[in-house]
This record gives structure tokens, C-alpha cells and sequence, in this order.
């Protein structure tokens, strides 16, 4: 069985599209009709956001952490207890392509990380684009980071211990444990992730805080926008 774990937090506005896309990956006929679970961790949500996933027929659990890292982490184990072999990791503001589980599965790797697309760029100064898109490297060999296009083997989560209760760069830290044990990480583009370039971003310091800060820098007239590197853009 394949597990899909979904962070969520007040995702009203957007997890139609994310469950979407989630559902119709877990249907992908490249799968070969193995088993695919799908849960969205409600955390800390006071939205309308659950009985979303409850319409489209997605398990849900609730946590009130307030930590993104803990809902990655209480969706991953209960997953594993289901007997999940193989464990798939997106966000809420994000909508993954129909073959997306099966290109992470073909990679044969033990960790799967994938570049995300950002596609509506509406409230952000062209700037803002132009220099996202300058420094970023969506193409295979890259070096960067995305909670929202993650998949990793349970073996090797397990033997990296999962995912640390931190309320940003957990996935960063989660991809730098597996490397530590030696492990077959793919840094790949063939898995494809549309993500939102929103500015009121849920987590403070992740990859929507990245762009806020680049969208205010060029509404400043600031000159250089920050650069494309550095874990405060969830990157490597």
C-alpha cells in the first residue's frame, strides 16, 4: 500500500484542488491497482477545511500541534501502521500531476525529492518572478527541498527516524537524516507539483514567507531581491 500525507491548516480556500489532484494520482494506472491511502492531518484548523476532505471521501485526523512537522509525522505513522510501503508527502496550496506517485515509485530510489511549479503569479510585482525563476533549478539534479513533492520509502523513514515536530524545515532536516543513513535520495523534476505563490502564507519562514519577503523587497524598491538559496525558501 502507497500512504498520501496532507498537512492541513485552515485550507478551505484551496484543498478542493490539492484532494483533487491527490485522488486522481491514487487512481494513476501506471500504479498496477495497488492499494493507494490518502490522509489529510487537520491541524489546529477552526475552517471548513475537514468536511472538505470528508466530501471527497479523505480520511482525516486531527491534531491541534500547530506544528507542521508534527502533522507530517502523526500522518506518516499512522500510515505505517496501515502497512504502507511507500510514503508520499504534498501540501494543502498545492495540486501534483496524475502520474505523480507513479514517477516516484519508477525512480527506485529511497527517497524521491521533487521541484514544485509555481503557476499564478497574480499580486506578486514581475520582479518577483523574474527573480524566483532566475535562481531556481527545475530540472533533475537540483538541490532543493519540498515538503510538497516528497516521497520517501517506510524503511527509510523509519531508519531516519521521521519527520522532528518543527514548525519549519522539517523536511529539509527529514531528507538530511536519510542521507546520513547512506540511503538512495533522487533529486528529480519528473515528479510534477504545482504549488501557490499566495503571500498570506501558513507558516512562518517557509516557502510562501520567501516569496512575501520577495514581494515586499520589490514593492520597497529594495534594488536586489533575496536570493533563491538557503532553507528560509525550503531549499537546499
Amino acid at each position: 500500500m502507497i500512504g498520501i500525507v496532507i498537512p492541513v491548516h485552515n485550507e478551505e480556500q484551496l484543498l478542493h484542488a490539492c484532494l483533487s489532484g491527490v485522488i486522481a494520482a491514487a487512481h494513476d494506472t501506471g500504479l498496477g491497482g495497488e492499494a493507494v491511502k490518502i490522509v489529510a492531518v487537520m491541524d489546529a484548523c477552526h475552517d471548513g477545511s475537514a468536511a472538505i476532505a470528508r466530501r471527497h471521501g479523505v480520511e482525516t485526523l486531527t491534531i491541534h500541534a500547530g506544528n507542521v512537522g508534527a502533522a507530517r509525522a502523526a500522518g506518516a505513522d499512522y500510515l505505517l501502521a496501515c502497512g504502507a510501503r511507500w510514503l508520499a508527502f504534498t501540501d494543502a496550496d498545492s495540486v501534483v500531476a496524475p502520474n505523480w506517485l507513479a514517477t516516484q515509485l519508477e525512480l527506485d530510489a529511497d527517497l524521491v525529492c521533487g521541484t514544485v511549479k509555481v503557476t499564478e503569479w497574480e499580486g506578486h510585482p514581475a520582479q518577483v518572478r523574474r527573480a524566483y525563476e532566475a535562481g531556481y533549478r527545475d530540472c533533475d539534479g537540483h538541490r532543493h527541498v519540498h515538503g510538497a513533492n516528497l516521497g520517501v520509502s517506510a524503511q527509510a523513514y523509519a531508519q531516519a527516524g521521521g519527520f522532528s515536530a518543527l514548525q519549519v524545515h522539517e523536511d529539509v532536516a527529514l531528507v538530511d537524516a536519510v542521507l546520513a543513513c547512506g540511503a538512495y535520495v533522487v533529486w528529480t523534476a519528473a515528479p510534477r507539483v504545482t504549488t501557490s505563490a499566495r503571500r498570506d502564507c501558513r507558516i512562518e519562514g517557509g516557502f510562501g514567507s520567501f516569496l512575501a519577503a520577495m514581494h515586499e523587497a520589490a514593492a520597497d524598491d529594495a534594488g536586489t531581491l533575496p536570493l533563491m538559496t538557503g532553507p528560509a525558501a525550503d531549499l537546499r
